[in-house]
């Protein structure tokens, strides 16, 4: 059996941020040719719309990071596309104003796990068709930045994953608002990862508003934990019963925002309350395998945690990030049939 079948691609970039991101476009051209492909498809709209769209978001890009800027413009030349579809990778789901996924997450610390360290991690609920496009892109700047680890698509680059510090975030999608101009939310998870602590990170979704909602979920190599709802307004932090865990889906919890709840996926509050009780279960002796376990759940069906077409997305991957061990558990496929493997940060 081949094992790499069974992976997703992992492309290992280094240098300056131009150099890594013509490193990335030109290992990886066929793949982002397909991405590019793929975001029409989901779209519905022409490349030529959605390109003159993304550029809009170039300035915010640039403010936020030049670093990331100079990364979007190597890619360009390394997969020999321009520069407006270099853009587009980034703020696929902005260009087009379209609501992004699903998604099931967690971020468990001290008493909740055996060893009393910090885990945290995801199903990625998403079209089955992303899981073509989908990478493992480790990145490793030559100016002082921290190496990192994501989980992202071929030519996005800003996703989940976790640094060389333990700082690791995942994503829920959140709907209820109105598209408001603001920043596009992967370059912002892409600076996440040269934070060096959860309450960095946090800092960074304080001070720059997106132009949709979202929810991230984190974790540190020093412990901690933080989930944080993002709308074009503002952010709200989310502190659970106890301050050892995080676990959300894909609707409101905190005061100040739940009154914007639509419900646009119904599902979201069974599989919230199914993780939670699965998590209490295990209180105090969680572990990687532990969650591998619960990621694959079924038995709380419609409930269950893996999801297998519930408003078109499946579970097409998984995380367990373990900062401890600078190690990033990531899962090809749905929670009960995947494959794991494990990668040094």
């Amino acid at each position: 059996m081949n094992r790499l079948a069974h992976e997703f691609p992992l492309f290992d970039v280094s240098g300056t941020s131009y150099e890594m991101g013509y490193q990335l476009g030109s290992q990886a051209a066929p793949l982002v040719q397909r991405y590019l492909l793929w975001i029409e498809r989901l779209t519905g709209k022409p490349r030529d719309v959605l390109c003159r769209n993304a550029m809009s978001f170039l300035p915010g890009i640039q403010a936020l990071s030049a670093g990331y800027a100079e990364e979007i413009k190597g890619l360009a030349e390394g997969a020999g596309i321009t520069l407006e579809e270099a853009v587009l990778c980034q703020v696929r789901a902005e260009a087009a104003q379209i609501g992004d996924g699903g998604c099931s997450a967690f971020a468990l610390s001290g008493v909740a796990t055996r060893d009393g360290h910090p885990l945290a991690g995801q199903n990625q609920d998403l079209e089955p068709e992303y899981g073509d496009v989908a990478i493992l892109l480790r990145v490793r700047p030559a100016d002082g930045r921290p190496r990192a680890l994501m989980f992202t698509f071929a030519g996005q680059l800003g996703y989940s994953g976790m640094n060389e510090h333990g700082v690791a975030h995942f994503a829920n999608a959140l709907y209820g608002f109105q598209w408001r101009p603001g920043m596009a939310h992967y370059a912002l998870k892409r600076v996440m990862l040269e934070q060096t602590t959860v309450r960095e990170c946090v800092d960074v979704l304080s001070r720059n508003r997106t132009c949709s909602a979202h929810n991230v979920i984190m974790c540190d190599g020093q412990g901690g934990v933080a989930d944080v709802e993002c709308r074009p307004e503002g952010v709200s932090e989310f502190v659970d019963d106890d301050p050892d865990w995080r676990v959300h889906t894909n609707h409101y919890l905190t005061a100040e925002f739940a009154r914007h709840e639509d419900n646009t996926l119904p599902d979201s509050g069974d599989r919230l309350d199914r993780m939670r009780h699965l998590v209490r279960e295990r209180w105090g002796d969680i572990t990687v395998d532990v969650m591998k376990s619960i990621l694959a759940d079924h038995e709380g069906d419609p409930a269950g945690i893996c999801r297998h077409g519930a408003e078109n997305m499946h579970s097409i991957s998984g995380y367990v990030a373990e900062p401890s061990q600078r190690l990033l558990h990531v899962r090809r496929g749905h929670g009960c049939l995947g494959t794991w493997s494990s990668y040094e940060v």
